[in-house]
């Protein structure tokens, strides 16, 4: 069952506490980095052989089996997806920056470019479960960004990805499917194989030996975040439902046993029926046995006094996902101050997230919403500066770099300055 604190009653790290990441995978890891840099395909294909029962079709997705997977989608669910990726692009389209010119001084131009990255990788996690959502939220902003390559990487069970994960795939307009998945598929797309491409990006969610491969490849790659287990946060008054909040808060409790939902509220009645909703909603899960763990050992519902004080328990936890179910959610907008992405009102829940309001669902986990933000267009491109400067322009600045130069001891930074100076 999950447990109920009264704020002010009980120790601080009882609030705030999450679960540590995984330890003890940083050799295991490295060592499988190491020898799909050294082996290539043929790790990749011994990797395949003893977690996911081989690789009798190769290693990269061909377009007849795409088509296939194409053909055993419902329509139904082709055409909602077809639909979350226009809502994923609307927004995302927003966020492109053009760059600047800036030409204030006489004879000096000065700019920014913005330029996509030339090829990515894409992490799609294929283990308990598939996410075809994934597919989307990551492969999107990348084509919107303008990256020329889109590479996919996902488990494969003898062979086999989910059709769903497949259809999505050739929605959003990723360019080439391989498949792999773990450690190794993340070790494929940093160093290459004979078939796999390397990359220059990786993103995308994962379990903890993915996670700990990315932290170990970043830096001969870029990465978008290390992701932690899912959250959830919801700040509710009194009005709210019950039975709602207990379906949302299951909602990112089924995805594994260390995610975490967690209630803020300022109604002890509110708190006592989530608690019950919650009991009486794992019983008819699916997924209850990882649900119910993920409750009992990181589960919490906190009682305070108000609901801005809700709000301000929640900043100090920056959740990845926060509901604030309340009347007038705009009015505590401004209050919130950390957190990955936030659900206004009684009918936003975070399911609608998930896979089709449109803002992205790859999130900054772990507390991290204090300092990092969702992934978007802008992680998919860089910026290059530029400078022009005239004869002219350069004689009125030679000796003010000169003496800043000089200021720090390197002579010639200065002497470079000067060198031009009144030919």
């Amino acid at each position: 069952m999950i447990k109920i604190f009264k704020y002010g009653e009980i120790e601080r790290e009882a609030i705030f506490a999450r679960k540590e990441a995984v330890k003890g995978l940083e050799g295991i890891v490295a060592e499988i980095i190491e020898n799909v840099k050294k082996r290539g395909d043929a790790a990749l294909y011994e990797y395949a052989e003893k977690f996911d029962g081989g690789l009798p079709g190769g290693l990269e997705v061909t377009e007849a089996e795409i088509d296939e997977a194409f053909s055993a989608v419902s329509p139904e669910l082709i055409a909602v997806m077809r639909e979350a990726e226009e809502n994923i692009r609307a927004f995302h389209s927003r966020q492109v920056s053009k760059g600047f010119v800036m030409t204030e001084k006489e004879g000096v131009i000065l700019g920014q470019r913005v330029t996509p990255i030339e090829k990515v990788g894409i992490y799609v996690p294929g283990g308990t479960a598939a996410y075809p959502s994934t597919v989307l939220m990551n492969a999107v902003p990348a084509k919107i960004a303008g990256c020329g390559e889109i590479v996919m990487a996902t488990p494969a069970k003898a062979g086999k990805i989910s059709p769903a994960i497949l259809a999505a795939a050739r929605i959003a307009g990723v360019t080439r499917i391989f498949k792999t998945g773990g450690a190794q598929a993340v070790a494929a797309l940093a160093y290459g194989t004979e078939t796999v491409p390397k990359v220059m990006k990786i993103v995308g969610p994962g379990n903890s030996f993915v996670a700990e491969a990315k932290r170990q490849v970043y830096g001969l790659v870029s990465i978008d975040m290390i992701a932690g287990p899912s959250e959830i946060l919801c700040v509710a008054d009194e009005k709210s439902d019950p039975a709602q909040l207990a379906a949302d808060l299951l909602s990112q409790a089924e995805h594994s046993e260390a995610a975490s939902a967690v209630l803020v509220t300022d109604s002890e009645e509110l708190a006592k029926g989530v608690q019950n909703e919650i009991e009486l909603q794992l019983a008819a899960l699916p997924r209850s046995e990882i649900a119910r763990a993920s409750i009992e050992d990181n589960g919490k519902i906190i009682i305070c006094p108000d609901i801005k004080t809700a709000v301000e328990i929640s900043n100090e936890i920056a959740p990845e996902h926060l509901e604030l179910s309340v009347d007038d959610p705009f009015s505590l907008l401004p209050l919130v101050r950390n957190a990955g992405s936030v659900f206004m009102g009684r009918y936003c829940p975070e399911a609608l997230g998930d896979y089709f309001a449109g803002p992205n669902h790859t999130l900054p986990t772990g507390g991290t919403a204090k300092f990092s933000s969702p992934l978007g267009v802008e992680d998919f491109v860089k910026r290059s500066q530029f400078s022009y400067w005239s004869k002219d322009a350069l004689n009125s600045a030679s000796e003010k770099v000169a003496l800043f130069a000089r200021a720090e001891g390197l002579e010639a930074h200065a002497r470079s300055a000067l060198s031009r100076g009144e030919k």
